[in-house]
């Protein structure tokens, strides 16, 4: 039975309540979310599966070594299918938020629980991405790169927005792309007597650029500067000079932007327009931040550079996001063509459990497997193909894991 449309919260502010009140009934669960957002687990799970050692032992096999390619992180610059996952981890937060917050008010919440349940989730968050950081080492490790922490930092602004209009969540995604972006422009480009070096970098890193775009360079930007700054009030094993891979506690702020672009992708498909139009929109939407992105790198306006989070790079990433969430809405929720995501839907129904038990337990669930099975199992196809067959080991575990939770509702929510 189709429920009747949502009553402004009375603590509401009234721009926001035409927001979440229109549109799609509260009590709808959007398949394509969940399954968007276990394929992205699974993509990030499957770093078991090792597959730059399967390629460094087979040298000039052209098939894995495509396939390692994708699984590693692009040095600087560009963009490879395992780059898109903490984008889509982000982007996904903010397309759920709409449908979270219109069925709290629908159950009767105040502004002020919902205030308050967005700050705890945020601290959690960065507490959380915090504590996985610091797993092996002698005392905490603190840093917040990690995408548990980066969205724990933006989704208090995120949730003031999600009670706003897309008028004001567009105009708040320009001004933080724009005041990102200016913030690394007029900071100071690093000369030819940088020493490089000195902060983890090779004086002949084959990735450093020139001219203007030297502005986005590895740790010798101002996200770099300010972490140098406030990692070190907290204690530490040694003083931070300088993150070994480049990111930076800053990028939370265009990070944010990522969320609001999943805001306003999950208020389109709130609305009550037709189904294809929604699709048609997102798809558009899609096409244009991904085209906008790439147009800035290739003008060497600014380089799309996901270490750091560039604004081409929100909307080059963010745009890619659009166009995957639009596919899936278009087969999984319209042409009902889902029977085939169900081993994706149980890791998206539980993904933040996904998250930490990847982090957590995946070398004790190896270690057990190699006791109880030994290792000659793994050695079926050849030595070169062991970490494969460890890591789809790894892989099934932790989703029998998972299924085992969905079928009994466990499953773990902030």
């Amino acid at each position: 039975m189709t429920r009747p449309a949502i009553a402004p919260s009375p603590g509401l502010p009234p721009a926001a309540s035409p927001a979440l009140s229109a549109g799609m009934p509260f009590s709808s669960r959007l398949g394509s979310i969940d399954v968007y957002r276990g394929g992205v687990m699974v993509l990030m799970m499957a770093e078991a599966l090792r597959l730059s050692e399967v390629a460094k032992a087979l040298p000039g096999n052209a098939f894995w070594a495509f396939l390692a390619r994708q699984q590693t992180h692009v040095e600087w610059v560009g963009c490879v299918l395992h780059d898109l996952i903490q984008p889509s981890f982000s982007f996904l937060v903010g397309v759920a938020l709409p449908f979270s917050l219109a069925s709290r008010l629908a159950r009767g919440q105040s502004l002020a629980r919902l205030t308050r349940h967005a700050l705890v989730r945020a601290v959690i968050l960065v507490l959380l991405g915090v504590f996985l950081r610091s797993v092996g080492r002698e005392r905490t490790n603190f840093t917040f790169e990690d995408t548990l922490s980066q969205i724990g930092l933006g989704y208090p602004v995120l949730f003031l927005l999600g009670l706003r209009t897309s008028r004001a969540q567009w105009w708040s995604l320009g001004g933080i792309l724009l005041s990102y972006w200016l913030l690394f422009a007029v900071y100071p480009a690093p000369g030819a007597e940088f020493d490089y070096p000195a902060v983890g970098v090779p004086a002949d890193w084959p990735h450093l650029m020139q001219g203007f775009q030297a502005h986005w360079n590895k740790n010798s930007n101002p996200a770099w500067a300010f972490d140098t700054w406030f990692l070190n009030l907290f204690p530490r094993e040694q003083p931070f000079r300088f993150n070994g891979g480049g990111y930076a506690t800053l990028s939370f702020i265009p990070t944010l932007a990522t969320m609001i672009l999943g805001l306003i992708a999950g208020g389109i498909l709130r609305e009550g327009q037709p189904s294809r139009r929604r699709v048609l929109r997102l798809a558009g939407l899609g096409v244009a931040a991904t085209a906008a992105g790439w147009a800035l790198g290739e003008l060497g306006l600014c380089p799309i550079v996901k270490r750091i989070w560039t604004p081409s790079w929100t909307l080059f990433s963010g745009g890619l996001c659009l166009l995957i969430l639009a596919a899936l809405h278009a087969m999984v929720d319209l042409a009902g063509v889902s029977r085939w995501a169900y081993p994706l839907r149980v890791v998206g129904m539980n993904s933040i459990a996904a998250y930490c038990l990847a982090h957590l337990v995946e070398d004790f669930i190896r270690d057990s497997l190699h006791t109880h099975l030994g290792r000659d199992v793994f050695r079926l196809l050849g030595p070169p193909y062991e970490p494969l067959l460890e890591g789809a080991g790894v892989l099934l575990v932790l989703w029998l894991i998972l299924c085992w939770m969905d079928r009994r509702q466990l499953y773990l929510k902030i």
